[in-house]
């Protein structure tokens, strides 16, 4: 048996509780950027940026296998609008209308030129017969020179009276909303834009997500900058609001609008610009699905996914990551017991 010094090995432990620390997940966890979460039949996906858009499946959120990609190529009507496009961005997943809507960004970096398309399926399952991918085309788009915003990053939500909404943008004059069509899953021509969330001085804030607790809807967003491994800067704020439109406040009363915004995730060790998170909504427990660059392993892109809490005074708490798989009741057969015998 090889001996190490105890100068050797208590940084040695620490490095490796660190590294435990940060994975969180196992299995096809790597390269997963922008995580969309959703549930189908006791399984869950998750949708990421890359070409085709990847998918990874689990059956209790802790392990992950990759699992194909929805597209093949970018669609003509996408490269027309965005000519130098050769892959997709921060796909928003959903179930409305008996159906799962995909919605997906094409996009040339660091430029307004941007669409926001959408594609709608039966099934999740691949193994489905129903399985099938139909792209419904252009669901918004920006150009430079014409808008203020961008037309990336969007993410679907039903409020409470039970109208569907669309939330968009990522730097330049910041966050937008609009009320879709429920029927084509679209912004309809004319549709009033609402202004959610804005940094005047940095702009950089994007990837909103929005869920409603309590008495309250909570605009979740990514400030700084990602993309960049171990020397990104990303963090997650939220705010919330009465209102599915606003205006939505920090816990010390700044207006998001005003680039306000509470920190829910920032860096901790080697889990460096947690970001562009998705919230998988269950009975009795949110879980707060987000990317991180592991300085553990030279900011390679991974998926963490972590508990959230709620505060006395009703703030999103993010715990810490998961360190093992989820039992949960809708499952089959039941979890085994620590003594290994069924509940």
């Amino acid at each position: 048996m090889k001996h190490f010094p105890s100068s050797f090995l208590v940084p040695f432990l620490l490095v490796m509780l660190l590294a435990g620390h940060a994975m969180g997940q196992v299995g096809d966890v790597c390269h997963v950027h922008d995580p969309a979460i959703i549930e189908q039949d006791g399984r869950y996906y998750v949708f990421g940026t890359g070409f085709g858009i990847p998918f990874w499946t689990s059956d209790d959120l802790y392990h992950w296998r990759r699992a194909g990609r929805v597209f093949d190529c970018v669609a003509d009507w996408a490269r027309e609008r965005v000519p130098r496009a050769r892959d997709h961005w921060a796909p928003d997943i959903s179930f409305f209308g008996g159906e799962y809507r995909l919605y997906y960004a094409v996009s040339q970096f660091g430029t307004q030129r941007s669409v926001i398309g959408l594609a709608t399926n039966k099934t999740l399952d691949p193994t489905s017969p129903d399985y099938c991918w139909v792209d419904q085309g252009l669901v918004l788009g920006t150009e430079p020179g014409k808008d203020d915003y961008n037309a990336i990053d969007a993410h679907a939500v039903v409020d409470q009276e039970g109208r569907l909404w669309l939330a968009v943008g990522s730097y330049w004059s910041g966050i937008k909303l609009f009320e879709l069509d429920p029927s084509t899953g679209k912004v309809p021509d004319g549709a009033k834009r609402y202004s959610l969330a804005a940094r005047p001085i940095e702009t950089a804030v994007e990837a909103p997500c929005i869920i409603h607790h309590g008495d309250f809807y909570y605009l979740f967003v990514s400030f700084d900058q990602c993309c960049r491994g171990t020397r990104s800067t990303y963090n997650t704020r939220v705010g919330r609001s009465k209102d599915i439109t606003g205006p939505y406040m920090d816990d010390q009363g700044k207006p998001m609008l005003e680039g306000g915004g509470r920190v829910v995730l920032e860096r901790n060790g080697p889990c460096i610009g947690p970001g562009h998170n998705s919230v998988l909504r269950r009975p009795g427990q949110d879980w707060l699905v987000h990317h991180y660059y592991d300085g553990n392993r030279r900011g390679m892109r991974r998926l963490q996914i972590r508990p959230i809490t709620w505060s006395d005074d009703g703030w999103p708490i993010a715990g810490d990551p998961m360190t093992g798989p989820v039992c949960l009741k809708s499952q089959a057969p039941p979890c085994p017991s620590p003594e290994g015998k069924q509940p």
